[in-house]
């Protein structure tokens, strides 16, 4: 028996030191490096992060001007927007994004994702694509005055009727509410959906995609945001701040939940027998997994339920791109914007963000144009 301590006790020890030693590497902070020169190159301003943390590490520099290959295009960015991913992949945090964003500092200083501009160039085998062609996408390093994206990629023809700055407001946030009605909440037209946090980013288009898809919706927002929620054309608002809506008598089919702010316990109450309730976002718990720890609960907890409880990243492609392309250009989908910034106050945009506040989506005008 004393053997089998001893050597219980050997391996506890070397899994401590293995996790310590995994902390203390994923945790590091390398210092800034200095930008490389560009002697000879053609060069573009862009938002540039050689280091993890606040938003100081946000810098507006030279860097080198794209060039598109055979099947890409070359699209001058007139908008970007901002995104909570933007500051996660800016703090480095939770640590574990470092395992593919770098360690101890990030591996592409680019930064951003979501943008709108005109096509200045294409490759030789493009074929959907011409210069001046008005598009928006999704691509890293959209806080910069130049992309290149595949022609495939995500990328789509901008609406007529919409703006830069709003085509640019709906890759991530307008895919992500999609994709979480459509594909991970398997919404039909008739049902009851909550939208929890419906005054966000991903809520505002969670509210208006699932009216289109004939839902009957309902929206969690705070007290300010309500008449907004309601212009959106949500069938009923709650205000948080004045009712707690896990314990009302409404049994919802799909519960979108952008900012996790109650147990699973509580969401099950209110969520019909066959119920599902998918997670975008949570809060979060520590540096090391942050929102993770959301995640793992609902995976957790979804073998010993008839409720089903998913989570989802929203992932970029043409066709999702185009189906909300369509949406604007028949007016059954218009983006929210809180603030603008320019290119140079990406810093002051991110702070913003991170407060957790804003009202739809926060929006970058990067090169202002027709």
């Amino acid at each position: 028996m004393t053997r089998r301590r001893k050597a219980l006790s050997a391996v506890l020890a070397v899994v401590a030191l293995a996790v310590a030693s995994f902390m203390l590497v994923v945790s590091h902070d390398s210092p800034c490096s200095p930008a490389p020169t560009l002697t000879g190159k053609a060069t573009m301003k862009a938002i540039v992060y050689r280091c993890y943390g606040s938003p100081e590490v946000l810098k507006l520099e030279d860097v080198e001007k794209p060039t598109p290959g055979d099947d890409a295009v070359l699209v001058k960015v007139r908008a970007a927007a901002a995104n909570p991913l933007d500051w996660h992949y800016m703090r480095g945090k939770p640590y574990v994004m470092r395992l593919s964003a770098g360690l101890g500092a990030p591996t592409d200083a680019s930064m951003g994702v979501d943008f709108a501009g005109t096509v200045e160039a294409v490759g030789r085998r493009v074929t959907r694509f011409k210069p001046g062609d008005d598009v928006f996408g999704g691509r890293s390093g959209a806080f910069g005055e130049y992309v290149v994206v595949r022609e495939t990629r995500a990328i789509a023809l901008k609406p007529a009727n919409v703006s830069f700055e709003q085509a640019a407001a709906v890759p991530i946030a307008a895919v992500t509410a999609l994709q979480a009605l459509r594909d991970k909440g398997n919404l039909r037209a008739g049902q009851h959906v909550l939208v929890n946090g419906a005054s966000g980013g991903v809520g505002t288009f969670a509210v208006q995609i699932a009216k289109t898809m004939g839902a009957s919706v309902t929206g969690v927002c705070s007290t300010r945001n309500v008449e907004m929620v309601r212009s959106l054309g949500a069938d009923h608002v709650i205000d948080y701040t004045r009712e707690n809506f896990t314990q009302g008598d409404q049994k919802y089919d799909l519960i979108i939940d952008t900012v996790g702010t109650h147990s699973l316990r509580a969401y099950r109450q209110v969520m019909t027998p066959d119920g599902i309730l998918v997670g975008v976002g949570s809060l979060d718990y520590g540096d090391y997994i942050g929102p993770l720890w959301g995640l793992f609960k609902r995976i957790l907890l979804s073998p010993f339920v008839n409720q089903t409880f998913a989570s989802m990243l929203a992932e970029l492609n043409q066709e999702d791109l185009e189906f909300l392309a369509d949406l604007m250009r028949e007016g059954k989908l218009t983006p929210v914007i809180d603030r603008r910034y320019s290119l140079s106050e990406v810093p002051e945009a991110i702070r913003y963000l991170e407060e957790g506040h804003a009202r739809g989506k926060v929006v970058i005008e990067v090169q202002p144009g027709r």
